[in-house]
């Protein structure tokens, strides 16, 4: 009986390439103004969403404050660390895409009368600026997702066709 003992590294994994180049191109996207930008305002859109009931003077509304508090808790932790994972928030973007059109018709939706001026106003834009800004995300992140498969699918230079 011979004893082998085998060592499974990082290095000896077989798509440890490809899994650089994701993490790099990863990098790159969450340095941008762009990537950034997006997180920063998803962040305080959430935030602001969250505290509306309160800021906008609707809390006795309990309804829409504990739903407009749940959905804004849950849309920054789904857009907040976008840069630390931008190309895997694919997913994760178009959840918060789909909390912000809730947003939008939640006044209208959720249990009690609480549809009135203030509360549709504050929730149609602070709906369409989260919708807004997941689909930015979600673009940006498919962005980085189709630049990876183009540079994977082409093996040399040689392939490339000629104009």
């Amino acid at each position: 009986m011979t004893d082998r003992t085998q060592q499974t590294t990082l290095e000896s994994h077989p798509d440890i390439l490809e899994m650089r180049e994701r993490h790099t191109r990863a990098e790159r996207a969450a340095t941008t103004q762009r990537g950034q930008a997006v997180e920063a305002l998803a962040l305080v859109t959430g935030l602001y969403l969250a505290a509306s009931p309160w800021i906008a003077g609707f809390n006795d509304f309990t309804t829409l404050a504990v739903n407009n508090l749940i959905v804004g808790i849950a849309y920054t932790f789904l857009l907040s660390g976008f840069g630390h994972a931008y190309e895997r928030t694919h997913a994760r973007a178009w959840a918060a895409a789909l909390l912000g059109a809730w947003t939008v018709i939640a006044p209208w939706v959720v249990a009690g009368n609480v549809d009135t001026t203030r509360t549709i106003v504050n929730n149609i834009i602070v709906g369409v600026v989260g919708l807004l800004l997941a689909l930015a995300a979600a673009a940006a992140a498919g962005e980085t997702d189709r630049s990876g498969r183009n540079r994977s699918a082409r093996s040399t230079p040689s392939d490339r066709p000629t104009p």
